[in-house]
């Protein structure tokens, strides 16, 4: 792929990225696995591709190691539409790898190879592109990019500049093995949290983030610290959506679980193709939340993203799940 060139991105994220080593067989302890597959993975990375997969103009800024793992980084960005034009080669550390264990329908075990760092969490404010992070029509990050230093000064950059333009989304991802502490943790995200108008993250997330697991006093508590939207993630309850006007329940959209690991990535890169269509947000987090399913009822994470057709076909399908909205004003 060539340069993204002077024409604002779709979607610019910013983060981790690596390979994941997934088992080609499930149910059963990596240490009884016998064949593995070799895939793109990272959260922000796996966001960008969904939101590629659909059609949008996507790139990523992150880091790899100058060996093998890189350079297949590198090139399967490229073949699944993702432009790395910002990525940052790092000569002195590795590109990481994740191993995971697959016990469907809800026990998915991750196992990060980061240390003792990631070229990721190297990423200084110069590898930022603060001109193309100011013109994105999206730009989403995660908080583990706030975990360790120099990558939280580099994040601080970016929102500095983006001057919290719609939109910026924060993904409350939390992975305890990237924080020295919880209290730690969440004293980064509630820094953040002004500067952001979607934040969106799971029950545990949340507590990190504002110290509430109740779904609507979460919520409520995101929308407090000045955010519009605020996205909690249900598990089999399904996902709540608000913003000081209403207030959205998603059913989940009923599949067969092979692998949970992908679905809160394709949830985000869906979820920004929906505002980037300029959908109202129910149908927005109806739409990230049925693209999550897809990729829950799939093996591996980036090649599992769905098109923009196969979602829509799904919600078709079930209208049981269509959302359930409540004005509040």
């Amino acid at each position: 792929m060539t340069s993204v060139g002077v024409e604002p991105l779709d979607l610019l994220t910013i983060g981790r990225c690596g390979v994941d080593i997934y088992p080609l067989q499930t149910g059963v302890g990596l240490e009884d696995v016998e064949t593995f597959g070799k895939f793109l993975g990272g959260s922000p990375t796996n966001v960008a591709v969904a939101g590629a997969r659909m059609g949008n103009r996507v790139a990523v800024v992150t880091g790899v190691g100058d060996d093998p793992f890189g350079r297949f980084v590198r090139l399967e960005m490229r073949r699944l539409g993702v432009d790395d034009l910002h990525v940052v080669t790092n000569r002195d550390l590795k590109t990481p790898v994740t191993f995971c264990e697959i016990f469907p329908p809800d026990d998915f075990p991750l196992y990060f190879y980061r240390l003792p760092s990631a070229p990721d969490l190297q990423l200084r404010d110069e590898d930022i592109p603060l001109d193309v992070v100011r013109s994105a029509r999206v730009f989403w990050f995660t908080v583990t990019g706030l975990s360790v230093e120099p990558t939280r000064s580099a994040h601080h950059a970016a929102l500095a500049a983006r001057r919290r333009a719609e939109w910026t989304i924060a993904d409350l991802d939390y992975r305890p093995m990237f924080w020295s502490d919880e209290q730690t943790a969440h004293d980064q995200v509630e820094r953040v949290l002004s500067q952001v108008n979607v934040a969106i993250g799971n029950k545990e997330e949340c507590r990190i983030a504002v110290g509430e697991t109740v779904p609507d006093r979460a919520a409520d508590a995101l929308l407090d610290r000045g955010v519009d939207i605020a996205i909690v993630k249900q598990g089999p309850l399904g996902t709540l959506a608000k913003t000081r006007e209403e207030r959205i329940v998603v059913p989940v959209t009923p599949v067969e679980i092979c692998n949970g690991l992908g679905a809160g990535d394709s949830f985000g890169g869906s979820f920004c193709h929906a505002l980037l269509a300029g959908w109202d947000l129910a149908r927005c987090v109806q739409f990230a939340s049925t693209a999550g399913a897809i990729v829950a009822s799939r093996l591996e994470c980036s090649t599992a993203m769905p098109t923009e057709q196969e979602v829509l076909d799904l919600i078709a399908q079930h209208p049981e799940s269509a959302p359930i909205i409540e004005k509040l004003t």
